[in-house]
């Protein structure tokens, strides 16, 4: 497993992408994310981007890391305690810290098109 703080400023699907390519991992599973964002884009269901301003407290993530892809899904509250989820997208930054658990598993990863999604979806590789 793999455990990581971030720190105020660093962009959450950038430093995925980074820990990823630092530690060399084929696949991985979020199995924890807590922390706090100053700023969440977000990918609705119908596609369009929502961006919330924070502080925003992280109340649930989950996803998944692959070979070519992160696919992450992220729900916030503000400070009404007002929650909003969607699909992590570049841009989400660390408000005050956000502290990641990352599981290892003994499969790879991948990501390939499916054209009766129109995404990029995940395939199960044993290693």
């Amino acid at each position: 497993m793999i455990v990581k703080r971030l720190i105020p400023g660093q962009d959450l699907k950038g430093s995925l992408e980074d820990i990823q390519d630092r530690n060399n991992l084929k696949s991985g599973i979020i199995i924890c994310m807590v922390g706090s964002l100053d700023k969440a884009v977000l990918r609705m269901a119908d596609g369009n981007k929502n961006v919330l301003v924070g502080p925003l407290e992280i109340v649930s993530a989950t996803g998944t890391l692959a070979v070519n892809g992160v696919h992450i899904h992220l729900a916030v509250a503000d400070d009404s305690g007002h929650v909003t989820g969607g699909h992590l997208m570049e841009g989400s930054l660390v408000n005050t810290t956000v502290e990641l658990c990352i599981l290892d598993p003994d499969k790879i990863f991948k990501r390939e098109f499916d054209p009766d999604t129109g995404y990029n979806e995940l395939m199960i590789l044993d290693e």
